[in-house]
């Protein structure tokens, strides 16, 4: 399948363009703990932890959630600097598609505060129209909204000519809701029935594999 060339991309942050599992799960555990709860193993955090935290935490930890979104963000304050690591292509990628005048955005689950503050130490906000973040729209990803934020900076609307870079399902899901071009950056290739109706139009098995691609466009 022949690509046509986007007008804007639209990039997942954790784990398609930086890995933060590690930095997550230990967060994760550190609020488990804190609260009471059962910590979970590398896997069930991978699989648990997909929505944002003013989503998901109110499920996990009723009312009591605001106080475990503290514990969580003072733990992920202290270390996610200092754990962060690039993905394998990620920069040259970046440097890629802009060096080719192609817009890029960010919209990610995680807190805008945080997410620009990675972004900021790895030198990477010069790439990006904006960095969209958890709580900074009315609502968070999948919903169209941060997708609308993430273009404010430009003169495009979403469309198939703008594609939504990520790694996980809510990620197609959000290129779906908002009209985008689906791309799935990951080792592995989509499992059936996995992504049921927001199946990725193309995969790469990261960032390396879709920069070679884009250096065509």
């Amino acid at each position: 399948m022949k690509l046509a060339r986007p007008s804007a991309v639209i990039f997942d942050w954790d784990n398609t363009l930086v890995d933060t599992w590690p930095v997550i799960h230990d967060s994760m555990n550190t609020t488990l703990e804190k609260m009471g709860h059962s910590l979970w193993s590398i896997e069930e955090t991978k699989a648990r932890v997909r929505r944002s935290l003013r989503e998901a935490f109110p499920d996990l930890f009723g009312d009591q959630w605001e106080i475990a979104r503290d514990v969580f963000y003072e733990r992920f304050r202290k270390i996610h600097l200092e754990r962060l690591e690039v993905l394998q292509g990620a920069e040259s990628l970046l440097k890629g598609l802009y060096a080719k005048k192609i817009y890029l955005g960010v919209v990610s689950n995680k807190s805008g505060e945080n997410l620009r503050r990675e972004a900021d130490y790895l030198e990477w906000t010069q790439y990006f129209g904006e960095v969209v973040g958890a709580m900074d729209a009315e609502k968070d990803k999948p919903a169209i909204e941060p997708v609308l934020m993430a273009l404010s900076g430009s003169k495009f609307a979403p469309g198939p000519d703008v594609w939504f870079v990520g790694d996980t399902k809510i990620d197609m899901e959000c290129a779906y809701n908002s009209g985008c071009f689906p791309v799935l950056v990951r080792n592995n290739p989509p499992d059936s029935g996995e992504f049921g109706d927001f199946m990725p139009k193309m995969h790469f098995s990261g960032c390396d594999a879709l920069a070679t691609l884009a250096s065509t466009l």
